[in-house]
């Protein structure tokens, strides 16, 4: 082992990703598509395939399906086709699984990610398509048995396919990343991975340098969360090479990934397309989509998150943290966005939100739709700050606290009542500086002999003899002019 030269060898990674969607009902039939509720209550015949039962395609999945294509840039098929994926799982009560195979909904596209220079990287999509889900079997409730939960039978999925275009497991994890930032800012899933509503199938090779041909790829499955996609692509890496330098072969398989010990573990052979005997679904007709129903879509599509990064890089001039941070989160680029209505002051916007928002919300676990005060409020705050009115200490510790508990006050009439509005008269602030100039004597001699530091130290004292209200740049202006 100690001789294995790994790099030598390039990684090749393709990543399919299932999403799970948000709609009322599941894809054929009305069952509620709900998680949480009590094992196999979300069920009917229609789900369970009962002999002379009917699907019948839910719309909004078709509606969602082409809402991620148009996202994705991806072309939207005008004819597509359902069909059946036959094969044997005890949590498939059909024994097969309505699906798509020749007419996917979309093809083509791309999802932009960040490389490992942080430079701007193109993973293409192959395809995306419909299909329901599996039920879910549950191993570790009792020692003997495999429990089977019905309830996701059926549930609507859409499986995104990336060509194999990821070179390291920090690729990958950035690709699953963007892809649940953006379903969650399309609002067709909540991502939620460890509730099992995005999961990801990972097919990882590799192969020397230079060489043209992919070798035998292995299937790592079901995996739901981001962290374990990285950890088992980077185990699988190190292991494949290993077989390879000692002289081994890798068979395509499916494998399972194990996150306590760090592994992945042989489940079965890998299937091919054959093994599937995919067929036209005779239950479905086929579904026409006119490009008046993508134009419909497409005027609903909301900014999406690679937008609102550049957006804010490069017009509001945020940092790139900042940016990145902003737009993952679609409740809170709404937020921002309004807020930056309300004021030109986009940095200090940006540091309210990332602050003192931040924190309030972390603090209380909350989200930026349970925050009580409004985004013109915070506009109110910035702009009695940028006036003067009030210092960034009081707008921070006595302003904003106060807000919290009565979002409805107006920020100047509140830091009247509460006494803490700067003091411009400069006939007043004149009396402090004198005074504290007659307190210094020494530090004033040493400021006229070039220490300039000291200027902190006497904005800091008419401060404490002005409560707090003094201006803290017309108090630097009239010492200057005092002391100079």
């Amino acid at each position: 082992m100690a001789n294995i030269n790994y790099e030598a060898y390039e990684p090749v990674i393709g990543i399919e990703i299932h999403i799970q969607l948000l709609t009322k009902s599941k894809a054929y039939s009305n069952d509620v598509n709900v998680y949480g509720s009590l094992p196999n209550t979300n069920v009917s015949v229609i789900s369970l395939g009962h002999p002379g039962t009917l699907p019948k395609p839910n719309k909004k999945v078709l509606e969602h399906a082409i809402t991620l294509g148009l996202a994705c840039k991806s072309e939207i098929t005008p004819y597509t086709i359902y069909a059946r994926k036959n094969y044997f799982y005890a949590d498939l009560p059909k024994g097969y699984q309505i699906t798509q195979d020749k007419t996917p909904i979309c093809t083509g596209g791309f999802i932009t990610i960040k490389d490992a220079n942080h430079e701007d990287k193109i993973i293409n999509i192959t395809r995306i398509h419909m299909e329901e889900d599996a039920g879910k079997s549950i191993h570790d409730q009792d020692p003997y048995e495999t429990l089977v939960d019905l309830n996701w039978a059926g549930v609507p999925l859409l499986e995104i396919v990336s060509e194999p275009e990821l070179k390291t497991s920090q690729e990958a994890y950035n690709y699953v990343t963007e892809v649940r930032k953006l379903v969650r800012h399309l609002e067709i899933c909540d991502g939620n991975m460890e509730e099992g509503s995005l999961r990801c199938d990972v097919n990882v090779s590799v192969m020397k340098k230079g060489q043209k041909e992919f070798n035998n790829r292995i299937e790592v499955k079901n995996m739901n969360s981001i962290r374990n996609v990285q950890r088992a692509i980077d185990y699988e890496i190190k292991r494949q090479i290993e077989v390879y330098e000692n002289g081994g072969t890798i068979t395509q398989e499916t494998r399972g990934f194990d996150a306590v010990e760090g592994v992945t573990l042989p489940q079965r052979r890998k299937e091919s397309a054959n093994d599937y005997r995919y067929f036209p679904d005779p239950d479905l007709q086929p579904v026409f989509v006119s490009k008046e129903d993508i134009a419909k879509i497409k005027a609903t599509l909301p900014k999406l998150p690679q937008e609102l990064y550049h957006e804010y890089v490069h017009t509001y001039k945020l940092s790139d943290y900042d940016a990145k941070v902003i737009s993952e989160d679609k409740d809170i680029a709404k937020y921002f966005d309004t807020l930056i209505s309300h004021t030109k002051h986009y940095k200090v916007a940006a540091n309210w939100l990332m602050g003192n928002i931040k924190s309030y919300l972390n603090e209380l676990v909350l989200s930026i739709n349970d925050f009580p005060i409004a985004p013109e409020k915070i506009a109110e705050i910035i702009a009695a700050v940028d006036l003067g009115k009030i210092s960034n200490t009081v707008a921070s510790q006595t302003i904003f606290p106060s807000l919290i508990d009565n979002p409805a006050q107006n920020v100047l009439e509140l830091a009247a009542k509460l006494n803490v509005l700067q003091d411009s008269n400069e006939d007043a602030l004149a009396g402090f500086i004198d005074e504290v100039l007659l307190a210094f004597p020494e530090k004033v001699e040493e400021y006229k002999s070039g220490k300039k530091g000291l200027m902190g130290l006497f904005v800091g004292e008419v401060m404490k003899k002005s409560q707090g209200k003094a201006d803290p740049k017309l108090t630097s202006q009239l010492l200057i002019k005092a002391l100079e």
